[in-house]
């Protein structure tokens, strides 16, 4: 299912020919965008923080078409500068960045760290505002039609208790790729935003903290609840019923059509449908 605003353009956005920048691209649902984006007839550009694991991505997308590998911390806004600095170098345009790199944390909130609201905010936030100061105003000086793909999630519609940090993360993520939707529409810019928004997906994003750096890790034993929410994370990413590569198409479809929101998985549809029901009763009360 893919939901979401489409340009007037009744022409399908061609991806055939076209350059994919993809961060976080290594493993998980940024892999499988890329075997997509190579199967629909892209070159590709990934970076990753892994850089075993980018080399052997790139390795494998290479025997189907055009890569190179970037290792890139998205946390550091000079090696997003150099991604992107890399990829028009070598190929001269970018048709779609994927701003895709992401983890999760499993906490209450009062347990939350300062040092957790850190991590996951400089990767899941800061990581997508550094993608665009770097990629964006050269996509907007190219005289072709490109567009930002920002991964958030259901998450950034919903407030699920154990995952705070996560949930504020991806609300912004919406936030501000809703507010870079219509900044660019004011300025007729040829550069379109989609805004992927996934539900829990069979992918080792669940286990990312063990790559977190140990400086940054919190040093506090966990509580009965902070396992409980871990074990229920598990559990949800391990019972997802769509791919990442069944997302991947979805995602790369939403594309296509230049949808402004892509929602992936059907039945998440009614959690979000009450959550807006209930801001939209009380907005009404607050008319009258």
């Amino acid at each position: 299912m893919v939901s979401g605003m489409v340009s007037e353009n009744t022409k399908e956005f061609e991806l055939r020919g076209g350059v994919a920048a993809i961060t976080g691209a290594a493993s998980g649902l940024g892999l499988e965008i890329a075997r997509a984006c190579a199967a629909a007839g892209m070159s590709l550009a990934l970076c990753d923080i892994d850089a075993d694991r980018l080399q052997v991505a790139v390795d494998e997308l290479s025997r189907a078409t055009p890569c190179i590998g970037t290792q890139v911390d998205v946390r550091r806004e000079q090696d997003v500068k150099a991604f992107a600095d890399r990829v028009f170098r070598h190929f001269g345009k970018v048709s779609v960045l994927f701003n895709n790199a992401g983890v999760i944390i499993a906490r209450p909130l009062i347990e939350t760290t300062l040092d957790d609201w850190k991590w996951l905010l400089d990767i899941n936030l800061m990581g997508v505002i550094h993608g665009i100061g770097a990629f964006l105003p050269r996509l907007i000086a190219q005289d072709c039609e490109s567009r930002v793909v920002n991964t958030s999630s259901v998450a950034g519609f919903l407030s699920v208790p154990g995952l705070s940090a996560y949930c504020v993360s991806k609300h912004a993520v919406v936030a501000l790729s809703e507010t870079l939707e219509q900044e660019l529409r004011a300025q007729q810019a040829q550069v379109g935003v989609t805004i992927l928004l996934p539900a829990f997906v069979p992918t080792q994003l669940a286990r990312n903290a063990l790559s977190r750096p140990s400086q940054s890790a919190s040093v506090t034993p966990l509580s009965s609840a902070a396992r409980k929410a871990e074990a229920d994370l598990e559990r949800a990413v391990s019972s997802g019923k769509l791919s990442a590569a069944d997302v991947a198409g979805v995602t790369l479809a939403g594309v296509r059509a230049r949808s402004h929101y892509v929602f992936t998985h059907p039945k998440i549809r009614g959690a979000i449908k009450e959550r807006m029901a209930a801001v939209y009763s009380a907005l009404e009360s607050a008319v009258r």
